[in-house]
């Protein structure tokens, strides 16, 4: 694979060299090198939604258990001084998409709205993103998960260079929707049930109330239903194995082409609902806070 330098005097050259390093970084973490590569890198693009640094077996987390992504820090290469550009989850994605510091063209918070997200706030359509640039360079590309960059239909990620999209559009999604069967609950309020204030438990441990942030978590899911490449679907897995399970799916449909898969998680983004199964697998965790989480 050749690459010819670019200056980074326009968005559009940077956005093109942002690509270009990506799939530099993704041979030099597989130990090969650009001129010795016959084939161009398949690219898979794992991220976690509100994540702590510590939260993490090879961060030196005992607590919690996390083999596989332990595994993938052994044997991969760990940024232990990486920053994000942002705090706010959509102008930090709106800065790894782009591969620009997003402040320079003036997105630097969430969208907000009476029921979910400003219909006119999005990625700026004159950005482009590291998906546009490699559908050019002969790639398949997908999205699934959260994107939150614009939930109206010009900024779909189908419209932002992305060939596939299952997941939803805006801030936050229950990861299994009312009557939240088959998982443990944690919701924000203002107020408990019955008045006053701190932490709230149904009889049954199945859900909880807290008021540690003095507001009411909204409705996530108002306005933002789960997507298949532009239909609305009802979902009915846990969330976190659906988007795992239509990744695998993307993975094995295209594993003769060179591809593209971004794969951004909910989790570990409120509303926070742990599956039955896994709050089992996590017994000894004895505050059931942390175990939902």
């Amino acid at each position: 694979m050749n690459f010819t330098r670019v200056a980074d005097t326009k968005k559009s050259n940077s956005s093109d060299l942002w690509a270009r390093k990506l799939i530099s970084l993704v041979f030099l973490a597989s130990g090969l090198s650009l001129s010795s590569a016959q084939d161009k890198p398949n690219i898979v693009l794992l991220v976690a939604d509100d994540l702590g640094y510590g939260e993490l077996g090879c961060q030196g987390n005992e607590e919690i258990p996390t083999p596989h992504i332990d595994s993938i820090a052994e044997n991969g290469i760990r940024f232990t001084q990486g920053y994000v550009t942002a705090p706010f989850c959509s102008a930090s994605r709106a800065g790894l998409m782009t591969g620009r510091y997003q402040t320079r063209f003036g997105y630097e918070f969430n969208p907000i709205g009476a029921k979910n997200e400003d219909p006119e706030a999005g990625l700026p359509l004159g950005e482009r993103t590291i998906a546009d640039i490699l559908v050019d360079s002969g790639y398949i590309t997908g999205l699934i998960g959260k994107w939150h960059l614009g939930g109206t239909a010009k900024y779909n990620p189908i419209r932002r260079g992305f060939d596939e999209f299952f997941g939803f559009l805006h801030e936050g999604h229950y990861f299994v929707p009312p009557p939240y069967k088959g998982v443990t609950t944690w919701l924000r309020r203002k107020v408990l049930p019955g008045g006053g204030e701190g932490l709230w438990i149904s009889q049954d441990k199945k859900r909880l109330y807290t008021t540690h942030m003095g507001n009411t978590e909204p409705d996530y899911d108002a306005d933002n239903p789960i997507y298949h490449d532009g239909q609305p679907v009802q979902e009915t897995e846990y969330l976190t194995d659906a988007i795992t399970r239509e990744s695998v799916s993307f993975i094995e449909r295209h594993a003769d082409k060179p591809f593209f898969l971004f794969v951004p998680y909910n989790a570990v983004h409120s509303p926070l609902q742990g599956a039955d199964a896994y709050m089992e697998k996590f017994a000894q965790i004895e505050d059931i806070q942390r175990r939902i989480f």
